[in-house]
């Protein structure tokens, strides 16, 4: 049985105004969605029976008759240190020309290898995935880039190569560059039933943190272009165009992205191409579809933007970030990272491992939070396994001090919020009940080893309620936070030797339970977790555009 959708009260007895009755209805949907979509332990949320792994969607969109541009390889040349993208203004910035976006595409939304285990052959990429489905697509929108025709452009990431999907832009403009993304709800669905566009907007916000340190490494700063809504997007990206995806898959727009380079002013996007400018039909990806989520469709029409040009004073009251754990380049650490699939649950972190990677999470004026126009609204609940020097145990990680506040009034009770010995003096990380929590962390992560045998594990605690209720659209935008934080999770886990993953398969008001949290105040998103991998050695690692030359 479906739940039963609250409904708002016409205000003393009259009609809500029209906004305001669509913004009451949206936030309806929006709500019931997620109620709908939580892992019980009695129950997962809906999703398909059975998965024919030899029929699974095909991972790369294209765009049949759009002309396609060969990008360059070049992130073996590119030596700049990781730990070097923390210190704003360090990495003097490349010129905006063909060779520097295929830069940043590759070492964001490009293939970082293939692998091969008997008959099957997959792909990897930079930017992390629910289930490595990868439903985030990428568009260019180039003006006056060297060797590069105005337009619009889908990455197509399986070649390195850009589509031009429609000609655009003015002769003789400055070079100026925005990315786009969209998402393929069918991509997740197709695996993970109802609760796919969950794991679609937390791979939105992978990609954001995908770009932004690609973007770094470049000496580059992005932007979130404000004030473009969901319809306004979908029209300057082509995605709303139906004859182009007629009997396919359509994608959803969700963000973006200016590059600026240098001292760059902002610019408002082109404007959208005209109706005779496109080229190219989308691909099919899943010829024979077993099963429809009408429900994902729903949410997604409640929680797109008409463009609100909202911003927040982020509190940027933490110190510079210490030295980083690697001198590797980043493009290489980048291209390196993975999703691990176990861990080996002897070995202990070092204590300056752990506080290195809690500090990455902390919003800052640095790399990847300067892409962060909001304040921070997640807090990570830890649990701490086999850290140097720090006694197992329940944590949390009060990203805003301020707002922490409520979410410590809102716990239980009963815990102790004492500050761990040893941690840096800036850091809000609190102690909130000392135990072994190995066998806990399992059964509330799906029954799943990966919560147990590393370091530690989080979840990541949302304002959820209050960000919500004038705004359902940024449902989408706390996911992206989550999937931010995640990304940032990913790379300071390479740093300092070890190995991450995200996991999307969590019962959610257990977890709440356990913390005290009733009601909808706040919402777990999203979970991580961190340690010492175990490499299966069987699987093969070949290399992502094999007989192609840097």
């Amino acid at each position: 049985m479906e739940p039963a959708i609250r409904r708002h009260a016409p205000i003393q007895g009259g009609r809500l105004p029209a906004s305001e009755a669509t913004t009451a209805r949206d936030l309806d949907r929006v709500l019931a969605y997620h109620q709908r979509t939580k892992h019980h332990l009695e129950r997962y949320a809906a999703g398909p029976e059975a998965l024919d792994w030899s029929s699974q969607p095909d991972p790369f969109r294209s765009f049949k008759g759009a002309p396609a541009i060969p990008l360059p390889l070049g992130g073996d040349s590119l030596a700049t240190p990781f730990g070097q993208l923390q210190e704003p203004g360090r990495i003097a910035p490349q010129p905006l020309s063909l060779n520097a976006i295929a830069l940043l595409l590759e070492l964001s939304m490009g293939l970082s290898a293939w692998k091969e285990y008997g008959p099957d052959r997959w792909a990897l990429r930079c930017n992390p995935s629910s289930g490595n489905l990868h439903p985030t697509e990428a568009y260019l929108v180039s003006q006056g880039v060297p060797d590069l025709p105005d337009g619009v452009y889908h990455y197509l990431s399986r070649d390195h190569a850009l589509e031009q999907r429609a000609a655009c832009g003015s002769p003789g403009s400055e070079a100026r560059a925005w990315i786009g993304l969209s998402s393929i709800h069918w991509r997740e669905a197709w695996k993970y039933g109802e609760r796919a566009f969950r794991y679609c907007q937390l791979d939105t916000g992978h990609a954001l943190g995908a770009l932004r340190y690609a973007a770094a490494a470049l000496g580059w700063r992005l932007r979130l272009v404000p004030g473009v809504g969901s319809q306004a997007l979908g029209g300057l990206l082509g995605l709303d165009r139906a004859e182009d995806f007629f009997g396919t898959e359509t994608e959803e727009a969700e963000v973006l992205l200016e590059v600026m380079v240098g001292n760059a002013e902002a610019l408002p996007p082109p404007e959208p191409p005209s109706a005779a400018a496109w080229k190219g039909r989308a691909n099919v990806l899943d010829p024979h579809p077993m099963y429809h989520w009408p429900v994902i469709d729903e949410v997604a029409e409640a929680s797109r933007t008409a463009g609100e040009a909202e911003r927040e004073v982020m509190p940027f009251g933490f110190p510079p970030r210490a030295a980083c754990l690697t001198a590797e380049p980043a493009s290489t650490l980048i291209r390196r990272r993975r999703s691990a699939q176990r861990f080996d649950n002897r070995p202990h972190m070092g204590a300056h491992q752990f506080y290195t990677i809690l500090d990455a999470l902390l919003p800052r004026r640095a790399v990847p939070w300067d892409v962060w126009d909001f304040a921070p609204r997640l807090h990570p609940v830890l649990f701490v396994h086999r850290v140097e020097g720090l006694a197992p145990g329940l944590y949390a990680l009060l990203r805003d001090e301020v707002a922490g506040a409520g979410l410590r009034a809102a716990m239980l009770g009963s815990f102790a919020w004492t500050r761990p010995a040893g941690a840096p003096a800036h850091l809000p990380l609190y102690l909130l009940a000392e135990a072994g929590c190995g066998q806990l962390a399992k059964a509330i992560h799906c029954h799943q080893a990966i919560a147990a045998d590393s370091g530690f594990a989080l979840g990541m605690l949302a304002e959820f309620e209050e960000t919500l209720s004038a705004a359902p659209w940024r449902y989408r935008q706390l996911h992206w936070e989550a999937g931010l934080l995640g990304q940032v999770l990913y790379l300071e886990a390479e740093a300092a030797g070890l190995r991450g993953t995200g996991i999307g398969c969590y019962f959610d008001d257990s977890f709440h339970q356990l913390l005290g949290l009733t009601g909808n105040r706040y919402q777990s998103l999203y979970h991580f977790t961190v340690g010492f991998p175990l490499t299966d050695t069987r699987i093969l690692t070949l290399p992502p555009y094999p007989g192609r030359q840097p």
